[in-house]
């Protein structure tokens, strides 16, 4: 019997593609947050949980640090002191506390806008990365072009108000999750309190993170909040727990720590890493002119996804082989590949590889088949 549902398997495979369908169910619509835009994202995959007006361009004060800090954090020789230029302390709004001719590092800059949400660190990084704070906002949009952001424009390296100056928070999740994985920036953005020195000469000073939420709401690792009153209260952060990863963006949101809470109490409930790959049944091709007449496909890699039971129920794959293939066949030989579904949208690929050797049949190296056989491994071999 179980060989019988092998070749049956295998015959559907010869048609050239699998499908499993499981019938989808909607998704649930969530109540709305107080909020002019508010997301979720999942951060490994960048999958969207949540969105409420994710795609929609708003001003997104201080929450622009995050690109200035990453760029800052990126340049070489980051523990140099140097002396700031006065022109970049002339700005209003939040500061780290610099003074005309004080001495200072990048790395300390970044934390002064990571933590103080300093404009004057913002600007005197972007004064002494590109001599000017619009040369460095040239530089900030060009990374955006690079990350294939195609909503976000930056005016300025602080997030001061100004025409021209916006982003969404659909892009802004897209900016923490790239900036999370610098160690650097990952390690500031989390800190409740950072030491570092600058003054003329430098000394010690303790700064203090803007992010309440790192103190109210266990797993927080960040990332950046941000006020203007054209903007109104932005806050970007970001939460683990049993090894899933969260990104929560909203932007206009007066109450944003309680809802950044509640979304994450609503998201990270009953979701968990789940193999996707772990999920297919065996696949199998036949061989032609092999010592074995099929030979078994396997991922080539995991391939993960956050998802609660119900999601994990409602996933559906296509495969994509070769309706046969010819010996000698190579372990690892690339046959096909795998795609992952959620409700219609894509989660992922995996290419579909041989689980082992299959040589060339002792009978088939001899007469007319024989020839074809080798004619055509001596032509794949080339």
């Amino acid at each position: 019997m179980l060989k019988k549902m092998k070749y049956t398997f295998c015959v559907l495979i010869a048609i050239g593609i699998i499908v499993r369908w499981i019938p989808a169910e909607a998704a649930p619509t969530e109540d709305a947050v107080a909020a002019k835009a508010a997301l979720v994202m999942e951060m490994e995959s960048g999958r969207v949980l949540f969105s409420q007006n994710g795609e929609e361009r708003l001003p997104m004060a201080s929450t622009t640090k995050m690109m200035t800090a990453l760029i800052t954090l990126e340049q070489p020789d980051l523990d140099e002191p140097f002396v700031v230029d006065d022109s970049a302390l002339r700005v209003e709004g939040s500061s780290m506390g610099l003074q005309f001719g004080d001495t200072v590092t990048l790395r300390a800059l970044a934390a002064g806008m990571l933590l103080s949400s300093g404009n004057d660190a913002a600007n005197a990084a972007a004064v002494r990365i590109a001599g000017s704070t619009s040369a460095f906002a040239a530089q900030m949009n060009e990374r955006a072009a690079l990350m294939g952001l195609k909503d976000t424009r930056f005016a300025n390296p602080s997030g001061l108000d100004e025409d021209g100056h916006y982003s969404t928070a659909y892009e802004l999740a897209l900016i923490a999750k790239e900036a999370l994985i610098n160690p650097s920036f990952r390690e500031l953005c989390s800190s409740v309190t950072a030491q570092v020195e600058f003054g003329s000469p430098p000394y010690p000073r303790t700064l203090k993170n803007h992010n309440k939420l790192l103190t109210i709401y266990e797993g927080t690792i960040g990332v950046k909040t941000g006020f203007t009153k054209k903007a109104g209260r932005c806050l970007v952060s970001a939460a683990e727990k049993n090894g899933v990863t969260l990104i929560c963006v909203t932007l206009s949101c007066p109450d944003d720590w309680k809802v950044h809470a509640s979304l994450y109490d609503r998201y990270f409930e009953g979701r968990a890493n789940e193999v996707l790959t772990e999920m297919l049944p065996e696949v199998m091709i036949p061989v032609t002119g092999g010592m074995e007449k099929a030979v078994e496909l396997v991922a080539e890699q995991q391939l993960s996804a956050v998802l609660t039971e119900d999601e994990r129920n409602r996933i559906k794959w296509k495969i994509y082989v070769e309706p046969f293939c010819f010996s000698p066949v190579k372990e690892g030989e690339s046959c096909g590949k795998v795609e992952f579904f959620l409700d219609g949208e894509r989660l992922g690929s995996v290419e579909l590889k041989a689980g082992k050797e299959i040589p060339v049949a002792q009978t088939e190296r001899q007469g007319a088949v024989g020839f074809f056989v080798r004619l055509i491994e001596r032509i794949r071999i080339r």
